[in-house]
């Protein structure tokens, strides 16, 4: 039984149709496979390459992100081991850019979204307070998080609870936890905004109360309680500071001079970190500004008999006089030559009084000595006859140096600085070696490339060495039945009429002989057949 009709199709066919019904049905599936397999290879070479787009994220952000990449037409992927959303390398950029317009990915923290919750009827007073507590932490931290160089924040509030009583009120407290992004390093003026905007967001909360950690487990803040290693730390590192400031203001006024590479500075500063205090008071009298001035004058004449110290006695009237009836000359002559009289004068002036008060507290950082040690190359040049030349400084120029770099520096002599430069030659550096090419294996192009190559390959693999010697297979095939009919032709030709003669006139060896010659000569396809009909009957 035949699955198809032999009138009117090509020799392909009529040889499928020639094949049993399974053989046909299983050529069906084999050409189905292979042309299957080509249209697969040839879409495994044409999808794009993915990157990741987002990783380490949480569950609500990644189905967010998915949604919206769906509505942007973006291809993309989940791993499924680690989670991360992968699409096509060259919309990376672009669909982070819009990502990042529409707030994604928005943080696996939630704020105030907390109190936006349904919340039962038997909610507790205490589980109100808490979800608002960790409400704010989770706000705070959504700020911080918004600085370039801080990747992710965690920050707990101490809050304790409001007294009527003053001497049971509790100081506020605050700690934040800061894992910076790789490759940045929060510099101090970060670190005090930091410090400030949580003390700002939480009410009685002072900023010496806020301590800011970094992910490594170092102390960023500084709330004045050092210790001994802390102390020394920092005034190494303001040391070195001071020493790389003074080291580059001498390279930068000698470079110009004696060339860009030519100098070597370094500087040693002695600075005295002692803290000092001291007041004093000083009283400086000036004559010409009079204050006050007090006076005094009493002055009495006539009878003194009321003088004394008042009181009864001296209040009492005076005794009754007697007169004698002859007076003396000498009583006479003292009433008239010494009459009774008091003179007082009393006098108080104070003077105004210049008053100082001097309180000095002498700077931790006390430079006391710097020395300075500087080295320049020989000078360089090329003679006439293309050599190069290394001379040295003569004593005058290096003087001159020596006297720019007492400049730069603020030598002071009184404070015992000390400045030596020195001409010595430096030795070249070999050139460093040129760095590898890059193989074109680990270029970015060649694994596309090798996919194309291989799918080309695969899909010309199939089409010439399998489906083409498969149709030729069937169309040069003929079923046993013509393959018989033409053996007896072979037969018949063999035993014709024309050979009968032949038979007659020679031996029969000699004439089956000639016969297959001159069969072989005209018809040797014909020849061949019958040949391999005997081969494979035998």
């Amino acid at each position: 039984m035949d699955l198809t009709k032999t009138d009117n199709v090509s020799n392909t066919f009529v040889g499928m149709s020639e094949l049993p019904v399974v053989r046909q049905v299983g050529l069906l599936i084999g050409l189905a496979a292979s042309i299957a397999v080509g249209i697969g290879i040839v879409l495994w070479s044409q999808e794009p390459d993915y990157s990741v787009l987002f990783s380490n994220i949480s569950a609500k952000d990644s189905n967010d992100v998915v949604q919206v990449l769906k509505r942007m037409g973006v291809k993309y992927e989940i791993d499924l081991a680690s989670g991360s959303i992968l699409v096509e390398n060259d919309k990376v950029q672009q669909a982070r850019i819009e990502l990042a317009a529409e707030g994604y990915p928005k943080g696996s923290g939630v704020g105030f979204e907390l109190l936006q919750k349904d919340e039962s009827i038997g909610t507790s007073t205490f589980l109100q307070n808490a979800r608002y507590h960790r409400a704010k932490e989770e706000e705070l931290a959504r700020t911080i998080n918004t600085i370039a160089a801080v990747k992710n924040t965690r920050v707990h509030l101490a809050l304790p609870k409001d007294t009527v009583f003053i001497r049971d009120q509790k100081k506020a407290r605050a700690s934040v936890m800061l894992e910076l992004a790789s490759g940045y390093k929060l510099p101090k003026r970060h670190i005090v905004a930091i410090t400030h905007l949580v003390a700002s967001s939480i009410s009685d909360l002072s900023v010496d109360d806020v301590t800011i950690v970094d992910s490594s487990g170092n102390l960023l803040t500084d709330n004045g309680e050092q210790d001994e290693f802390t102390i020394a730390e920092s005034q190494f590192a303001y040391t070195t500071r001071l020493e790389q400031h003074y080291i580059k203001r001498i390279e930068s006024i000698l470079a110009p001079i004696v060339g860009d590479n030519k100098v070597r500075a370094q500087v040693v500063a002695d600075i005295d970190f002692t803290h000092s205090e001291s007041t004093s008071e000083l009283f400086t009298p000036d004559p010409s500004a009079v204050r006050s001035e007090q006076r005094f004058e009493e002055q009495s004449v006539g009878s003194n008999a009321n003088a004394g110290i008042p009181g009864a006695l001296s209040n009492e009237p005076p005794a009754a006089g007697t007169a004698p009836e002859q007076a003396t000359a000498n009583q006479t002559n003292t009433t008239s030559t010494q009459p009774p009289s008091k003179n007082q004068r009393k006098s108080t002036l104070n003077y105004e009084l210049d008053r100082t008060i001097n309180h000095t507290k002498k700077s931790p950082t006390t430079l006391r000595k710097l020395s300075v040690a500087v080295v320049v190359d020989d000078k360089v040049s090329v003679n006439k006859k293309g050599e190069t030349v290394r001379t040295q400084y003569t004593p005058e120029e290096l003087n001159k140096l020596t006297t720019l770099v007492r400049e730069a520096i603020g030598f002071n002599a009184l404070r015992g600085d000390t400045v030596n430069v020195v001409n010595s030659g430096f030795i070249e550096k070999e050139s460093p070696e040129a760095l590898p090419e890059i193989p074109v294996w680990e270029q970015s192009w060649f694994w596309s490339v090798v996919k194309q190559a291989l799918a080309g390959f695969a899909v010309l693999f199939l089409i010439f060495g399998v489906l083409k010697p498969t149709f030729r297979s069937l169309a040069s095939y003929k079923p046993a039945a013509d393959v018989e009919e033409d053996v007896a032709e072979d037969q018949l030709t063999l035993s014709g009429a024309d050979g009968a003669a032949l038979l007659e006139e020679l031996p029969v060896y000699e004439n089956d002989l000639v016969a297959a010659k001159s069969l072989a000569a005209e018809e040797p396809k014909r020849v061949a057949q019958v040949v391999k009909d005997w081969i494979s009957d035998e």
